[in-house]
């Protein structure tokens, strides 16, 4: 991870939930423990490779916790610790408040045939 520009506790919030899959996977997770094809099946844009990484930064946040069963084939499974399951009404508050921004937002103007034809 980058360093810290200062020691504001929403940059370091941001480092650990900040782009496109943390809040999503923390989203999957809280009905419950999932395996790893689970979470790649929910999130089908998602590499394998950047599926590992998010899950890893979010284990060493001490938001998710990895198990990992013996038996041929290696299982692993993940889950909120108690700590993740905190993150999930900020969350939920989060949608809540786009659901209600988005809805107060007016509708883009589309143009008449006649203003298209005006500007080519």
């Amino acid at each position: 991870m980058k360093d810290l520009v200062s020691r504001c506790p929403i940059e370091e919030v941001m480092q650990v939930l900040g782009g496109r899959w943390p809040t999503l996977l923390i989203y999957y997770l809280k009905d419950g423990t999932k395996r790893f094809s689970d979470l790649r099946r929910d999130n089908p844009t998602v590499s394998h490779r950047i599926l590992t990484l998010e899950l890893r930064k979010l284990e060493k946040a001490g938001l998710v916790e990895r198990t990992v069963f013996d038996g041929y084939p290696l299982r692993v499974e993940y889950d909120l610790t108690p700590a993740g399951l905190t993150v999930m009404p900020l969350i939920d508050a989060l949608g809540d408040w786009w659901e209600a921004h988005d809805a107060a937002r007016p509708a883009p103007k589309t143009k008449t045939a006649a203003e298209a034809a005006a500007v080519s």
